[in-house]
């Protein structure tokens, strides 16, 4: 499968659907926008960010649009407010696996993990 992600909205106990997310690949000091796309109903990206044919060893950033999202929801943010994307920069060392980054997140935290 490549690289996948998926996101879940803890505060409404649902999935970011709407949430806007982009990719870039990093290195050299610098990062190279891959792709920009917005969830699905599901919390995910509506194909594979890179099959397993296209995946290969380097590294990585997904920006996630964590107060964009939330405002969209009508959730009143401090300004200025505690979260507003969270970047989450991943290395990818065996190709020939599939990479799953997901995000947990609320206005106030996030977490994540190399899912399954």
């Amino acid at each position: 499968m490549g690289l996948t992600t998926h996101v879940l909205d803890t505060m409404h106990g649902c999935p970011a659907a709407g949430m806007d997310v982009a990719l870039y690949a990093t290195g050299d000091g610098g990062a190279t926008l891959l792709n920009q796309f917005t969830l699905n109903a599901d919390g995910r990206s509506a194909k594979p960010l890179f099959t397993d044919q296209d995946l290969r060893t380097g590294t990585y950033r997904l920006v996630f649009d964590v107060a964009g999202y939330f405002k969209a929801r009508g959730v009143a943010l401090p300004e200025p407010n505690f979260l507003n994307q969270v970047s989450l920069d991943f290395g990818v060392a065996h190709p020939d696996e599939h990479y799953h980054v997901p995000l947990l997140v609320s206005p106030w935290s996030y977490s994540t993990y190399r899912g399954s």
